[in-house]
């Protein structure tokens, strides 16, 4: 197989998030890339803390900027639809992407505003 194959995979973030809020470690969160690519007036409304954010218009316009494609990303939005249709030109181009499912709208932990 030449180069990296990149990865489509979908998360359901409410079963995951629901996972978390019974480990108050939250394993996941801070030990993954997560992204969120909503816009700046969306993410200052709340966001996980862990999360960089990086507009989808940036980040598909020039994926090589933010991305490395040999890293793993978990991609998210505010309900899913955005994240999956990034992810779906992302793993295209070649990069290992996870589409966080139903996005911050379903999640219910601590965000940082």
């Amino acid at each position: 197989m030449a180069g990296p194959i990149a990865k489509l995979l979908e998360v359901s973030l409410f079963r995951e998030w629901k996972k978390f809020q019974r480990n108050r470690h939250c394993n996941l969160i801070g030990k993954v890339e997560l992204i969120d690519i909503r816009e700046p007036y969306e993410y200052k409304s709340g966001s996980i803390k862990t999360a960089k954010n990086i507009p989808m218009g940036n980040l598909l316009a020039d994926p090589n900027k933010y991305l490395i494609k040999e890293k793993t990303y978990y991609i998210m939005c505010q309900s899913g639809a955005r994240s999956g249709r990034t992810t779906k030109k992302l793993a295209k181009q070649g990069f290992t992407v996870i589409n966080v499912a139903g996005g911050m709208g379903s999640y219910s932990g601590k965000k940082r505003k």
